[in-house]
């Protein structure tokens, strides 16, 4: 379980607090306003954004003063973070080993992930050579591959077309749905919300609220959300 115990933090005027627990495997969407926070809630998980006061916990233990690299989380952001110089294979084996210097069996964990995002038969060439949504789909696989229990993912499909951001998002959850992943999803799309995530959190007005019900949520949403959505 991933639980938010009166988390808070400041940052300079702003202020976001959390107080709420997510179980563990959940996949969760976090919608709200342009600059509401959502982000923030995301580095405050991942360590990149410090508390002010409270703390989180994963599995009853405090992550607080851990730091980022030590969190069990990976994360996901709209560029991918694809280093141009290496091969497909090698952007992918950086989720086990840093130095790229991969066991044979941590070789073949790398060609087993290509493999699960249908991407095996380009294992060489450079994220260049690539459309975006196969960038798209080497960065999951990096993630995946991780295997770290939380994954967060700031608005990863943002640019995509419909077609491709439906593909990502279903092979997101066959992936997630394997591994047991906790997942949070910031996106500003209430479509990609009730596509991926049976709860959401909304974060408005300074505070992240507790997870609620997708399609409840969406189809009678209070009224900031409400403003919101449109």
């Amino acid at each position: 379980m991933l639980r938010f115990d009166r988390a808070e933090t400041r940052l300079g005027d702003f202020a976001l607090s959390a107080d709420f627990s997510v179980a563990a495997g959940a996949r969760l969407a976090v919608i709200g306003p342009s600059g509401s926070g959502k982000s923030t809630l995301l580095g405050m998980i991942a360590g990149f954004v410090p508390l002010s006061a409270g703390r989180i916990e994963w599995e009853g233990r405090d992550l607080t003063g851990t730091p980022p690299g030590a969190r069990p989380v990976s994360i996901l952001f709209q560029d991918q973070n694809l280093f141009p110089h290496l091969t497909v294979a090698q952007n992918v084996g950086l989720g086990l080993r840093p130095d790229l210097r991969l066991s044979p069996d941590q070789r073949q964990a790398v060609v087993e992930a290509l493999r699960q995002v249908g991407l095996q038969d380009l294992a060489n060439r450079r994220p260049a050579q690539l459309s975006g949504g196969q960038q798209s789909r080497v960065a999951l696989a990096r993630v995946a591959l991780r295997a770290q229990p939380i994954l967060l993912l700031d608005e990863a499909f943002a640019a995509l077309g419909p077609a491709l951001k439906t593909e990502m998002l279903a092979l997101l959850r066959r992936i997630a749905d394997r591994d047991g992943t906790t997942v949070l999803m910031v996106t500003h799309d209430p479509d990609d919300a009730r596509a991926f995530a049976p709860e959401t959190v909304v974060v408005m007005d300074g505070v992240a609220h507790p997870p609620m019900p997708t399609g409840a949520l969406l189809d009678h949403p209070p009224e900031g959300l409400r403003a919101y959505l449109g």
